[in-house]
């Protein structure tokens, strides 16, 4: 399918690598002029070299304040205007809610409320004189039924999904959509972190520890990268301009709510 947007410049944090990865090489694919952000510098130059000529890297660290206004400025001189913003970090620890100090969750505020806040707000202003712009986030499933030992995933990315509804009925009349994607078990680095967890609080292997959770999938394995890209490349297109506000699972049937 043409998803006509060759030529829309994307900014994808977090982008080097996982799900944010597969999501810029298939806005790549598309056609469309990809930077991609992360911190780790030697993987991020092989990132966007991976993504083909004009895809370009940003280092930065979104969770620290200044950081977010410092990188969208890099991404602007290589890009120019950024139609596409794709939010995503890393996961905050796994626990329970009784497990952190305040410290902890304000840094996962910081890291996975916040941040993808104060970029869509800098970035706004090029989408709406634009008239047309993408703001895609990479939330979880958790904030559609919490998940244990997730506390702080759970609260903070619940409370980002407040934040994105509320902006994406303020700027649907302006060619602006906002649609968060929420992944369930994908393989990813990200999982592998929930596993070790759940390894060591059962007493099993960590081996063991995943199949369980591929068992518990009603799709009968854990996701991947290559499940996750083309349904954020979708939203970001042309055709999805009547799509906002939504909250689209990637979970393999995980989920048992109905709505």
């Amino acid at each position: 399918m043409e998803l006509a947007i060759e030529g829309k410049s994307a900014l994808i944090l977090g982008g080097t690598k996982g799900l944010a990865f597969s999501c810029a090489r298939h806005l790549a694919q598309a056609g469309g002029r990809v930077a991609v952000n992360g911190r780790d510098p030697a993987e991020g130059a092989e990132a966007a070299r991976s993504l083909g000529p004009g895809a370009v890297f940003v280092r930065g660290d979104v969770s620290q304040a200044d950081e977010p206004a410092r990188l969208i400025g890099e991404a602007r001189k290589a890009l120019g205007p950024i139609d596409i913003l794709v939010t995503n970090a890393g996961g905050p620890p796994t626990g329970q809610f009784t497990d952190h100090d305040i410290d902890t969750w304000r840094r996962a505020l910081e890291t996975n409320m916040l941040a993808a806040i104060e970029a869509a707000r800098l970035l706004l202003p090029d989408m709406i004189a634009a008239g047309f712009g993408r703001i895609v986030n990479i939330t979880s499933f958790a904030v559609k039924e919490p998940y244990p030992n997730m506390a702080l995933a759970n609260g903070v990315r619940a409370g980002l999904t407040g934040a994105m509804a509320t902006l994406a009925r303020e700027v649907a009349g302006k060619g602006v959509t906002v649609n968060n994607i929420l992944p369930g078990l994908m393989a990813t680095g990200a999982l592998e972190r929930v596993i070790k967890a759940r390894a060591v609080r059962d007493g099993t292997s960590e081996n063991e520890a995943a199949a369980r959770m591929a068992a518990s999938v009603p799709a009968g394995r854990l996701g991947t990268a290559d499940d996750f890209g083309p349904l954020c490349a979708f939203l970001c297109s042309r055709h999805a301009d009547y799509i906002t506000a939504q909250n689209i699972t990637v979970d393999g049937g995980l989920v048992r709510g109905l709505l």
